[in-house]
This record gives structure tokens, sequence and C-alpha cells, in this order.
């Protein structure tokens, strides 16, 4: 017996769904309920994918429930939460504080509870990682045309180590908590993609949410919610928060806005680069805190103010 046969699928209507970088979706209509089948590229992806659901849903966080697996094909048949993320009501011109409130209160209750066993890290020896594969990799010689040379590789390392040590964290981080990855339903924010959470420091997906790579977010509104999730929090230190803000911002987007040019060369997705600007000027205010001097440092040396943009 399939397991689309096992839980009543048999006949459903099936529409492929546009993939994403790792997954393929199916969606079923007219069986029991809403639901898509999700095609995952290996066990390994699968368990974390399912991990992660069971903890979303301990905690009461809306997120696409599982109804069954298939362990041998690395599929999974997953509740149906609707087409409109936030990224499409805020297309459609929803009011945004809403919207942006109700994910700050799904991310406190992410970030409250202790994560599940298991989770890989998102420290600064991986952050430094995955810098160093955008940046390094793909801006510095689309830029310079050369190379990024073992001094740059290293100087940048330990200016990235040295702004993250004061900022370690063991909390739950989804790592991609922005809008596209956010649904609205009645219970509340849900949140999907969640495959590739981590343990680490709750500042990063709060940057995720209110610096968002791929969209403008009004300086009122991003300190409206800033504001909101640490009223919700009080055992938290608030400017140390903030400055964990800063530094984790500053990380975030010098790897994204190298990230484009990836995308770019490698991948030909030109259109990512329209994203560059923004991600640059986040960057900029970033660098302004003290916390994130040790990056500033490295980039006032190597990276004069007028090359700060894509190629």
């Amino acid at each position: 017996m399939t397991l689309l046969d096992a839980h009543g699928y048999a006949t459903a209507r099936q529409d492929i769904l546009q993939a994403d970088a790792s997954k393929h979706y199916i969606r079923l209509s007219g069986g029991p309920r809403p639901a898509l089948l999700m095609r995952t590229p290996s066990a390994e992806y699968l368990d974390a994918f399912l991990r992660v659901a069971r903890h979303l849903e301990s905690l009461g966080v809306p997120a696409p429930g599982v109804i069954g697996v298939e362990a041998a094909t690395h599929t999974a048949l997953v509740q149906d939460l609707g087409r409109a993320s936030m990224a499409d009501a805020l297309d459609a011109g929803a009011e945004a504080a809403p919207l942006y409130f109700d994910a700050a209160r799904s991310l406190v209750a992410l970030h409250a509870a202790p994560p599940p066993a298991g989770l890989p890290a998102w420290d600064a020896a991986a952050m430094i990682r995955a810098t160093e594969a955008t940046f390094c990799d793909w801006w510095w010689p689309a830029t310079f045309g050369t190379p990024c040379g073992p001094e740059i590789r290293q100087g940048l390392g330990s200016a990235l180590a040295a702004m993250l040590a004061p900022f370690a964290g063991e909390g739950f981080v989804h790592r991609d908590y922005f809008p596209a990855n956010l649904i609205p339903t009645p219970r509340g924010m849900a949140v999907i993609d969640f495959q590739d959470a981590a343990t680490g420091h709750p500042a990063y997906d709060l940057v995720s949410l209110v610096e968002d790579a791929r969209r403008d977010v009004d300086p009122a509104l991003r300190e409206a919610v800033v504001s909101a999730y640490l009223a919700q929090r009080p055992g938290l230190d608030a400017e140390g928060f903030r400055a964990a803000m800063a530094v984790h911002a500053a990380q975030r987007h010098l790897r994204v806005a190298a990230l484009w040019v990836r995308l770019d060369r490698r991948d030909g997705k030109p259109h990512y680069l329209r994203h560059g600007p923004r991600c640059w000027a986040l960057l900029g205010r970033a660098l302004e805190h003290p916390a994130a001097m040790p990056l500033a440092r490295f980039l006032d040396a190597h990276l004069p103010a007028g090359r700060r943009q894509n190629p």
C-alpha cells in the first residue's frame, strides 16, 4: 500500500508545485483534508524535518502537521496550510504591523523553549564557513577579478570570530525566519521550511525577520517589533540582545549580499542581484554598532566604501 493509499489520497488530484532548492511538493486536493506530498533529497533531510515538526507541535506553534511518512523514498505527507505566505499578504497590500507582531509572537514561543536534541550548531565556526563560501569564494573574485587570498580569508575569519565570540547561544534558531517562510493562520503565524534549524543565538532569527534581505521594513515598525519581542521575554538583557542583533546582522548581511552574486554567477539567477543594495545598506547600519567593530575594522582595511556593493 502506498503512502497516498494508506491515508485516503489515492484518488486525490495532484498538482505539481514549484520546487525549492531541496524539496519537491505536490498539492493534493479531494482527500480527507488539504495536504502536500513532500519529497526530500535524503533520509537525513527528512529526519531533520520530522524532528523539528514534532518540536513545533509540542510548543503549540502552527506548522505543517505530519500525516504520514514513507521513509524508503524520503517522502512525507504533510498538512497544507494554504497558498498565501506572509510575503504574499504583504505584497497584496495587507497591513504590515499585525503580521510582523504575529511573527514575533511565534518566534518568542520558539526561542523560549529548549531546542530539541540533535540540531547542528549555528555558531561562530559555522557562520564563518558560510560567509567565506559566499564572500571569499564568489563576491571577492567577481569584484576584483582575482582569487580571495589567504590573508583576506584569514582576516575575515578572525574578525568574525572576534565579533561573534561574546554572543554564543544554544537556543533554537530557525535560520531563515522571514515572510516567505511564514503563513498567517487563525491560530497565529505558522512556520515552514524549518528543516535547517540549528542551535545558536536567537538574535539571528529576529534579524532575519525585521531586517529582511528581500524586502524593506519600515524602521519604526522594525523597532516596534523588536520592542514587542523583548517585552515578551523579560528575562533577557535588552541591551545585550540588541548588541547581539547588530553582530548577527553584520554577519548575515555580508554573507547574503555575497550570496546574490553566487546565485547569479553559478546558478544563473541574476534577479537576486536586485536585493544587493538593500543588504549592503543594512550591513552599513549594523557596522555602526560598537559590538560589530572587529568586522568594521576588517572591511575598512580591505574594502573601501566605494566597493561595498555587488559587481
